[in-house]
C-alpha cells in the first residue's frame, strides 16, 4: 500500500488540519442548507 506517499504522515499538522478543514466544510454546510430550509 503507497503509506509513504500520504503527505500528511509528513507534515506535523496534517492531521490536525485534514479535521479542522471537515469540520469547517460541514458547519459551513449546515449553515448553509439552513438558510435555504433545506434542512
Amino acid at each position: 500500500m503507497g503509506f509513504w506517499a500520504m503527505p500528511e504522515l509528513h507534515w506535523v499538522w496534517g492531521y490536525p488540519f485534514a479535521i479542522v478543514l471537515m469540520a469547517v466544510v460541514c458547519t459551513s454546510l449546515y449553515f448553509i442548507f439552513k438558510r435555504r430550509d433545506w434542512l
